[in-house]
């Protein structure tokens, strides 16, 4: 008899955690999911409303409040715990106060005999994913960040909305920093398999008005925390399809902050990146050709990390 079952330990139940754990239970992504926060009641209190859903979800789900020590035998930690990014703040903003968080809560994760993926979230995703992994010693292909991944959804969406196609036909990526450097990649952009080039003289679309769809999507979580107060249910979505594409070993292509190891021309960095991901981490990280301008504005994106980086490590 098969006793192994799919264990998912969330790190934090704030506006993310929460979303992501109800994105889970209405997916049926994983058989247990363990609820993990310093805020004791405030977990409880979310397994228990979980729990209430069961009856209307597509398989079942053993959810429940835990502690680090059900990190052991986990196969994914996602850590969405941290300092929120306020009105007026940059992701960057909150590198020194989240590294100081992240610390602690790797060293209990890893007092568990956690052996499996980690998948993080807080801001800034790149640097934290970076700290992840220096804290943890783990494999770079076992330590991934949510990256680009939203950012992409969002550009996806965009397009699909201006041209008036389902934003699933439309195959574009951001890439670079998840933040304010970010970029996106027009030179392989393209819907039902036409390039974008061809869809700007076929639709009358101006050049202008694909910039200003990058801009949306750049500055897109500003506008949101300034008429809600933060962002929570598309990276919980996101999050949810990460899961998902691990646990199920898929081999999916997704925009995650992956190690760079000489990819790109660059080391010793996490960012955004297109990447095949599956049950064992990052299996490879997808190389685009990128045009001399995007090169040029993927570098700038590595170098304002890196000198982001240089108070912290």
């Amino acid at each position: 008899m098969l006793n192994r079952v799919n264990r998912v330990a969330l790190i934090g139940t704030g506006f993310v955690g929460s979303s992501y754990a109800f994105a889970m239970l209405n997916q049926g992504i994983s058989e247990e999911l363990v609820l993990i926060d310093v805020n004791k009641e405030k977990a409880e209190g979310d397994a228990m409303d979980l729990n209430h859903g069961l009856p209307f979800a597509p398989s079942h789900t053993k959810i429940f409040y835990g502690s680090y020590q059900d990190c052991g035998s986990a196969d994914i930690v996602v850590i969405t715990a941290g300092a929120n990014q306020k009105p007026g703040e940059t992701r960057l903003d909150l590198v020194e106060k989240n590294t100081k968080i992240f610390k602690n809560i790797i060293d209990e994760i890893l007092a568990s005999g956690f052996d499996g993926i980690f998948l993080v979230a807080t801001n800034p995703v790149d640097i934290l994913t970076y700290a992840v992994r220096k804290f943890s010693g783990f494999p770079k292909e076992r330590v991934i960040g949510s990256g680009t991944i939203l950012d992409t959804a969002r550009f996806r969406f965009l397009l699909g909305d201006y041209f008036n196609v389902d934003t699933r036909n439309v195959h574009a990526y951001i890439i670079g920093e998840h933040g304010d450097t970010e970029l996106p990649v027009w030179s392989h952009a393209d819907i039902a398999g036409m390039a974008i080039e061809k869809w700007k003289k076929t639709h009358e679309t101006s050049q202008e008005d694909l910039d200003q769809i990058f801009e949306n999507v750049r500055d897109a979580a500003y506008h949101i925390i300034e008429r809600k107060g933060a962002t929570y249910y598309g990276i919980a979505m996101g999050l949810v399809r990460l899961t998902k594409a691990i646990l199920q070993n898929e081999n999916s292509v997704l925009t995650v902050s992956a190690y760079l190891d000489g990819e790109y021309g660059q080391n010793d960095i996490y960012i955004g990146v297109p990447a095949i991901v599956n049950r064992n981490g990052v299996r490879e990280i997808v190389e685009l050709e990128l045009n001399e301008a995007e090169k040029q504005k993927f570098e700038h994106s590595v170098n304002v990390l890196k000198k982001t980086m240089e108070s912290v490590f």
